[in-house]
């Protein structure tokens, strides 16, 4: 195909899609496919979903008049052909880097983007009052949600359809059932649309009412209409079950094939004119195109770099690289587990990402896969725990924040033992502000009975998951830890116990002292070794724990220096900073002052982990900054 003949390069608006012929969008399809796969096989992203639902992508632009009718993108990370279409194709290099574009739909980067998805199963909700507000204010405009079945699992999702339901608003749902999320799809909602899926007399008869009907013209709305009626009373006597969407007054279409591009726009056409709730079930394939991609959608869910042509994913050379926190987790787990039979493993749906799957293949009866449902994996944790069982709930910082109430209400109040694995907490990179864990040390830390923690290294977290499940520590406990490689390869050692709530000293010294907590203690600790070289005598201690604070510590501490630095990967407001200058003041500590190094007061976007801490200034040049403007200032005062 010449380069005269690319369609896709002609597109900077969906106005511009919106002129070409119906038989033009099969090519459109297969030039955004293909630059799909161009772009992330170089500058890693979401691939598998993003493919599967390119003819979708390219059917709601050319049917619904966006932006003035909204399509919202439930998860966002499907997203790619949306943002390829909507004027960020020449842009698009920069998607998921620093000062690029989001990885997600985002308000404020297009107009096109409706509501900024992140996180699972908001869309509903939000279209819902989208479409209120439209009904509202007398407006003509459509509002169409693409829901993925892994988000279907999640409680938000069927908040927003039963309240949609009643409401009788004019709403789009499309339900893209590819029966995979990140990992393969858990629970009953999956099976039944299995059965929906797969029933043979069900699809016989839809297929050939809706052939014969389709035969008297294009879009024929009135026979398509009379089609769906007929289908909707056949349904649930074939299905041998009630519609579950019908049953809350949603019309329901489908299921269809979501890689037929015309039949869907038709089908869109059509559904313009139909008023009220409903849902159309598209059947699509993960990683649709990219034969690799259908075959590993796990693994192509967001393959890294990879060779476009053979499908390799390539591997960046780890030989010597240390294991990942993940890792450790996942391999420290199924180690503690074989030695004491009442650890359970709970995850909602990302046994692959937080390495539970380790200890899911050796022992499957004690480790659940909840699906995308957080509410749900804290109080089923906490009920195992009424049951002496010492479950390990395993959730992403940013996710874990869909369950606070649970936490607090659940667990806490109850002081039941639930042993909180709060995974990628701090800053997480290329994923961006929907994805950072930086707001889990100061929620946690608020909350009485539970104990917060966070390891500087792999050893050290290794020890804390051991200590976590000793039968005195019978309460609440949260260890966080960050996306990503630890310190180094010697972390399998024998197990130690860690005193709660008690502080290690890193290194001793005379001019100030430095406080880190997590993570960042690795770059403290880089640095005033450096500085030692220059004989600058700085003292570091190794917090280990938010709540309880080690009092002993800190008073030695204050009543030796006269400035004192605390290092995070939280944000500053009410996290561990905030902790040490309470302190402070309860004690009365007035000769002091404190410098709180952390995630300031602002939403932080995407970029590489190392960019991104050098943006918030708690990287090792920004710890050491900070360390020699103190010194600087404290020699100036000495010299007046």
């Amino acid at each position: 195909m010449g380069m005269e003949e690319n369609l896709l390069s002609k597109i900077t608006t969906p106005a511009d899609l919106r002129k070409l012929k119906p038989d033009q969008l099969m090519q459109v399809c297969s030039e955004l496919r293909q630059f799909i796969i161009d772009a992330v096989s170089h500058n890693p992203g979401h691939l598998g979903s993003s493919l599967g639902v390119v003819e979708l992508t390219v059917a709601l632009h050319y049917v619904f008049n966006t932006p003035y009718d909204k399509i919202i993108w439930d998860v966002g990370h499907q997203a790619y052909g949306h943002k390829i279409l909507t004027g960020r194709r020449s842009n698009f290099s920069t998607n998921r880097k620093y000062k690029g574009i989001s990885g997600f739909p985002k308000i404020s980067e297009s107009e096109y983007d409706a509501f900024g998805t992140g996180h699972s199963s908001t869309s509903i909700s939000a279209a819902l009052g989208m479409a209120q507000a439209v009904r509202n204010k007398g407006e003509n405009r459509h509002v169409v949600v693409v829901i993925g079945d892994g988000a279907m699992t999640a409680g938000e999702a069927f908040e927003g359809l039963n309240n949609a339901g009643a409401s009788k608003a004019d709403i789009l749902v499309i339900l893209n059932d590819n029966n995979i999320a990140i990992d393969p799809n858990v629970g009953a909602l999956k099976e039944y649309l299995l059965d929906i899926t797969t029933s043979k007399t069900y699809n016989k008869f839809k297929d050939r009412i809706w052939n014969m009907l389709g035969k008297i013209g294009r879009y024929g709305p009135k026979t398509r209409t009379l089609a769906a009626q007929l289908e909707a009373g056949f349904k649930s006597t074939i299905l041998d079950k009630s519609n579950l969407f019908e049953g809350m007054n949603f019309r329901y279409f489908g299921p269809i094939d979501g890689h037929e591009v015309l039949h869907l726009a038709e089908v869109l056409e059509d559904l313009k004119r139909i008023p009220g709730p409903k849902l159309l079930h598209c059947l699509t394939v993960k990683g649709k195109g990219f034969k690799q991609a259908e075959e590993h959608q796990t693994a192509f869910h967001a393959p890294g770099k990879f060779d476009k042509e053979t499908g390799e994913i390539i591997q960046s050379a780890t030989d010597n690289l240390p294991v990942t926190y993940q890792e450790v987790f996942g391999r420290t787990i199924l180690e503690l587990a074989r030695l004491n039979d009442k650890i359970t493993g709970i995850t909602p749906a990302m046994p692959t990402g937080c390495s539970l799957c380790f200890m899911m293949k050796e022992m499957p009866e004690r480790t659940f896969d909840v699906g995308i449902a957080e509410q749900h994996a804290v109080t089923f944790s906490a009920g195992l725990a009424t049951q002496g069982m010492i479950p390990y709930c395993n959730i992403y910082s940013t996710f874990l924040q869909r369950s606070y109430d649970q936490i607090i209400h659940d667990v806490a109040l109850q002081n039941l033992r639930v042993v909180f694995c709060v995974d990628r907490a701090g800053l997480v990179g290329a994923d961006g502000a929907t994805h950072h864990g930086f707001f889990d040390m100061a929620f946690m830390r608020s909350i009485p009975n539970m104990v917060v923690s966070a390891p500087m290294d792999e050893v050290e977290l290794r020890n804390l998951l051991y200590t976590a499940q000793l039968e005195k520590n019978n309460f609440p406990f949260s260890i966080r830890y960050p996306k990503g490689r630890g310190m180094s390869n010697d972390w399998e050692r024998p197990f130690k116990e860690i005193e709660i709530g008690k502080a290690r000293q890193i290194s001793d010294g005379d001019q100030l002292a430095v406080l880190t907590i997590g993570q960042p203690g690795n770059f403290a600790a880089s640095v005033i070794k450096k500085l030692a070289k220059e004989n600058m005598s700085i003292a570091h201690y190794d917090m280990r724990f938010i709540a309880p604070l080690d009092k002993d510590v800190l008073h030695s501490v204050f009543k030796k220096f006269d400035h004192i630095i605390t290092v995070e990967d939280g944000i500053l407001k009410g996290g561990f900073g905030s902790s040490v200058i309470e302190f402070m003041c309860d004690n009365q500590y007035n000769n002091s002052e404190v410098t709180r190094l952390g995630i300031p007061d602002y939403f932080v976007e995407q970029g590489t982990q190392q960019e991104l801490y050098r943006e918030c200034g708690y990287d090792a040049e920004g710890i050491e900054k900070a360390i020699r403007e103190i010194l600087l200032r404290k020699e100036d005062k000495r010299q007046k």
